[in-house]
């Protein structure tokens, strides 16, 4: 029967049972038998570790999915299950295609097999043939590019030459199904980027289960998101809103629980009227329509943070104070924090975030290098005001948003008071040719042609 399910895991759990000696092992195999012939109660000499929990999850046929979550949470045991390498406790899993996996650093590999045995013997595990192997040995060894190393044990390999060894098989098993945990955290960035341009081409039909902490991957590469906590899943969605709710955990985890963070649903900006607009040069020349909308900053934004201050308001303005509607890129910018402090804060850090739709982060910058030598101290109660002017980088036309918050210590060790997701958005009309995710604005293009003599 047809299914457009690559992954189906249903209430699935996964139960490891932990020993504090070595002869506890022996003790719980042979004695809670015996005690149940002789009619006397059981007893345990293990204890129980639950290392996924009634984990439900649909990955539909041409999906990307990324799973984040912290060391420990169960995101490798969930891979190794539906890649085969582990059994479940209990529940029931269903997968639909070959699923080609690259999971713990030189798993599947002999170490005393050369590069040329471990790909034949990994390329037929996965299913081929060794006359398809052998056509295709030839891709998988440039595709590596490990030179003389293809002929020599894997024990002799880098960590980093073995994850281009075992990506370059996976990329030539014509799998439906790619599952990757962390592994490309180790390669260089050009092997990276070959890659990444692998998974790219391969995302346009094939389904990708993707385990990483770089939430900025996750958001840049996923279509969907799972946040794994503990063994089981607290959030799933989109990429931009789980990994959100996952930087709020992390600050959590690093200074104590929140006053103001909560789980909370998703939420649609309003649309005040608009405000006049100062770029009638590029309306001219451009098609724009007259109902763009604006964004104010709203204290019912997303936020978290310890509370000792909050941010009251968030500007974005031009050189003539007038509110920005949408930006033009080359223009000057000054964005300015407004914040009151409800404790002392002996080195008061605000800063700034931009990013696009998908929540990457383009750029931004902060208060702290500019006052590290002479902090400025903030009374309880009093107000303080940021102030970032510069040029604004050329974007492609979309929405952006701007995140802004305020801290207190240095940058390497800091109380996150107040985070705002999306305090203001705003809209980018691009107006010249810009490649890549942020342009520069050019000071100045020359062409010069020099004549040929006659």
């Amino acid at each position: 029967m047809y299914s457009e399910n690559a992954i189906e895991v249903k209430n699935l759990s996964k139960r490891y049972q932990i020993y504090e000696q070595p002869r506890d092992r022996i003790k719980q195999f042979i004695l809670p038998r015996v005690q149940h012939l002789v009619g006397v109660p059981q007893k345990q000499y293990c204890r129980e570790f639950w290392a996924l929990n009634d984990i439900s999850l649909e990955i539909k046929k041409g999906e990307t999915v990324g799973i984040i979550g912290r060391n420990g949470s169960g995101k490798s045991t969930l891979l190794q299950i539906i890649c085969g390498t582990l059994s479940p406790t209990s529940g029931s899993l269903v997968t639909n295609g070959r699923i080609a996996a690259l999971l713990e650093l030189g798993s599947g590999f002999n170490p005393e097999f050369t590069g040329r045995e471990n790909v034949y013997m990994n390329a037929s595990v996965l299913g081929l043939s060794k006359e398809e192997i052998d056509s295709r040995f030839g891709k998988i060894s440039a595709f590596a590019d490990i030179g003389e190393f293809i002929e020599q044990p894997v024990k002799t390999y880098s960590s980093g030459m073995m994850v281009r060894l075992a990506f370059a098989v996976i990329a030539h098993v014509n799998a439906d199904v790619l599952v990757i945990d962390e592994a490309l955290a180790v390669g260089d960035a050009f092997f990276t980027q070959k890659c990444m341009r692998f998974l790219r081409d391969f995302m346009k039909n094939g389904t990708v289960l993707f385990v990483s902490h770089d939430t900025v991957s996750v958001k840049n590469l996923c279509t969907h998101a799972v946040w794994l906590e503990k063994g089981n899943i607290l959030r799933k969605g989109s990429p931009r809103e789980v990994c959100e709710l996952y930087l709020e955990a992390f600050y959590e985890a690093q200074q104590g629980k929140s006053s103001t963070t909560t789980l909370r649903a998703s939420k649609k900006s309003s649309s005040p009227p608009p405000q006049k607009d100062q770029r009638l040069e590029f309306i001219n020349m451009s098609n724009l329509r007259n109902d763009l909308k604006i964004f104010k900053f709203d204290e019912d934004n997303a936020s978290f943070g310890k509370g000792g201050a909050q941010i009251t308001n968030v500007e974005f303005y031009d050189n003539n104070k007038a509110p920005l509607i949408w930006i033009v890129g080359g223009e000057e910018v000054t964005l300015s924090i407004h914040a009151i402090a409800h404790e002392r804060l002996a080195s008061p850090i605000i800063g700034f975030y931009i990013k696009d739709r998908l929540g990457q982060t383009l750029f931004g910058d902060n208060t702290y290098l500019s006052y590290r030598e002479e902090p400025i101290a903030c009374e309880k109660e009093s107000q303080i005001v940021a102030e970032f002017t510069f040029a604004m980088p050329i974007l492609p036309t979309g929405d952006y948003s701007i995140n802004a918050a305020i801290a207190n210590g240095t940058q390497e060790e800091h109380v996150q008071h107040h985070w705002i997701h999306e305090a203001i958005l705003f809209k980018s009309e691009c107006s010249s040719v810009s490649t890549g995710i942020v342009g520069i604005p050019m000071r100045r293009i020359h062409l010069c042609v020099p004549k040929t003599s006659s």
